[in-house]
């Protein structure tokens, strides 16, 4: 039973995040889809060492 144990405290740790789901329909969609633009953007400009021009491209595209 060590599988349903993990499962319980892991309903337990997440109970409110569960909840707020089902009381106001609300989830992390929009940041779990702003992260993988994010990733999808780091992996187009692989190889760029300049950090600060990085996030000047990615504050311009994004913001």
């Amino acid at each position: 039973m060590p599988s349903f144990k993990t499962l319980a405290r892991t309903i337990q740790h997440h109970f409110l995040v569960i909840l707020n789901f089902f009381n106001n329909r609300a989830t992390n969609a929009l940041g779990e889809s702003f992260n993988a633009k994010i990733k999808a953007f780091r992996n187009a400009m692989r190889g760029v060492r300049d950090v600060e021009f990085f996030l000047f491209r990615l504050s311009e595209i994004y913001a």
